[in-house]
């Protein structure tokens, strides 16, 4: 199954391992035994320390465990773990095979710290690109606790359990036979939910921080790209995030990035974090801010930035750089059903609709390129635009329109999600010219409709734009002194990852020019406060 080059690469991988493993297979006669038989003994001759058992004894099959031999260590994959988590497979082979793990080390004692009996399942799809980061996170975990134990589903593979559980979003995390979590989930996330001491021991750790010359609110292209310009300027930065990657996490194909021809979100994220990391950077993650306190006597001249965990941070300077998320319909039913038919991300979702109607709402080229990927998994598709045209590139409407298994619906408005309190069951919508009204039969909504500034916490605070963007000017300046912003979140006019990663270099230039330009006396009085 596997290439010549791809089993040159495992293969020396595999040679990081220092402890015998055990692989066994659980099987049937079915194809995809067969399939994941023969990739379970390709893997297995790669390795004197790799032994193939078949022992037919798990109630999914096809599926293996990777055992660490003559342990209690081990991890459990049920399906074909290949496409996105291939990577996951190695992962599990080396770790369970004693190879350590690149994790801080404060994060592995805090699982091996773990006490209690966790039983987690996670239901991916090979093509999701969020899964592998919450499918590595568990592995890891019970490779590293006992107590814990984890195995991963391919949605896909087992239909019967997908729609038992009602589940029509990917990752979907099942802690001791309940719903634990649903979306790309972080170790450290998972880790805050299951150890309910942890978010008060970091506000704790966090508060005892000292004050930064540039404090960066987001992680994503545009946070990262500052945090580096500020950090080789030599002066003290730092970088608050609630997710480090942002909105690049759930981006899929990524080919307008110059100088690289073809990329993925969360490659181009873990990129972007190990450059930010090289750099002397205070990285603040899983933290969410809430409230920006401009620069006043009353705190010593600093901006503050107070966070959800209560914690509050001190800087000279501020470079918001806080992105966007997907717009939502605003209709009745979006949100009592979502993850439930109301789905955001068609890479990472499409798969469990396979042979069922669904519509995608926005003719963008979002929308369009949604279109046409779900069209060779799911029966029929409904594109339906609220304008009078779609908005996609040609290329893009050309190869839309020769799909047998596609309709657009034109100057339509959608005004409520349907379902029977389960699922969605159908949605309805107006014609915008005629009036008339219709109902639409569906299994799943995926929603592209565009971007709104992560920005509601700024209210009240410094001059936003009617839509909720940051106004900026050529330098990156807010109506606040001493605070920045850039990226995704602002009034730049186009929302693409180079344009953010400028925006964000532009703003950490004008930050540190900023502070060049203090007066002394301000710089005193700064370094007293803090």
């Amino acid at each position: 199954m596997l290439d010549v080059s791809l089993r040159d690469q495992l293969q020396t991988y595999l040679e990081k391992m220092t402890q015998p493993i055990e692989i066994v297979a659980s099987l049937d006669d079915g194809a995809k035994s067969i399939e994941l038989h023969e990739l379970l003994e390709e893997i297995a001759s790669l390795s004197g320390q790799i032994t193939l058992l078949r022992r037919d004894d798990d109630q999914r099959k096809p599926s293996f465990a990777i055992n660490r031999t003559g342990s209690d260590i081990g991890v459990r994959f049920a399906g074909i773990p290949m496409g996105h988590e291939f990577t996951s497979l190695v992962l599990a082979l080396l770790q369970v095979g004693g190879h350590p793990s690149r994790t801080a080390q404060d994060v592995i004692e805090q699982v091996r710290n773990l006490d209690g009996d966790y039983r987690f399942e996670t239901y991916f799809s090979l093509s999701c690109q969020n899964c592998p980061d919450v499918v590595q996170a568990l592995n890891l975990m019970s490779v590293l606790n006992p107590k814990i134990r984890h195995v991963a589903i391919d949605g896909a593979l087992f239909q019967d359990e997908v729609e038992a559980r009602q589940i029509m979003s990917v990752p979907a995390v099942y802690l001791n036979g309940e719903l634990f979590g649903q979306g790309r989930m972080s170790l450290e996330q998972i880790l805050a939910k299951v150890d309910t001491g942890a978010s008060q021991r970091e506000a704790d750790k966090l508060g005892a921080r000292k004050t930064f010359d540039v404090l960066i609110v987001g992680g994503g292209p545009a946070g990262a790209a500052a945090a580096i310009y500020a950090a080789r300027k030599g002066i003290r930065t730092g970088v608050v995030a609630e997710r480090f990657g942002g909105q690049v996490l759930d981006t899929m194909g990524i080919e307008n990035l110059i100088s690289v021809a073809h990329t993925e979100g969360p490659r181009l994220s873990a990129a972007l974090e190990q450059n930010v990391r090289e750099h002397d950077v205070d990285v603040m993650d899983l933290q969410r801010a809430e409230q920006l306190i401009p620069t006043t006597d009353a705190n010593g001249g600093l901006v503050e930035i107070q966070l959800a965990s209560g914690a509050t941070l001190k800087s000279k300077t501020v470079i918001l750089s806080t992105g966007a998320r997907w717009r939502q319909m605003n209709v009745p039913g979006e949100n009592e059903y979502r993850n439930k038919g109301v789905a955001y991300c068609p890479h990472c979702d499409g798969p469990l609709f396979k042979g069922k109607r669904v519509a995608v709402i926005g003719g963008g080229n979002s929308g369009v390129e949604a279109a046409i990927d779900l069209a060779g998994i799911v029966s029929h598709v409904t594109l339906i635009e609220f304008d009078s045209q779609l908005r996609a590139d040609e290329i893009l409407q050309r190869k839309l329109r020769s799909l047998p298994n596609v309709d657009t619906l034109l100057s339509t408005q959608i005004t409520e999600v349907r379902g029977d309190g389960r699922k969605v069951t159908g949605l309805r919508c107006k014609d915008r010219v005629s009036g008339e009204s219709q109902a639409l039969a569906l299994d799943g909504i995926f929603v592209q409709i565009g971007l709104l500034p992560n920005t509601e916490w700024l209210k009240g605070t410094l001059e936003l734009s009617p839509r909720g963007e940051i106004v900026i000017d050529e330098r990156g300046q807010t109506s606040l002194p001493g605070v920045f912003a850039a990226g995704d979140a602002t009034t730049v006019p186009y929302k693409q990852i180079v344009i953010a990663m400028g925006a964000g270099s532009t703003a950490a230039l004008s930050a540190f020019d900023h502070l060049m330009r203090m007066p002394a006396a301000a710089t005193e009085k700064i370094a007293e406060a803090a």
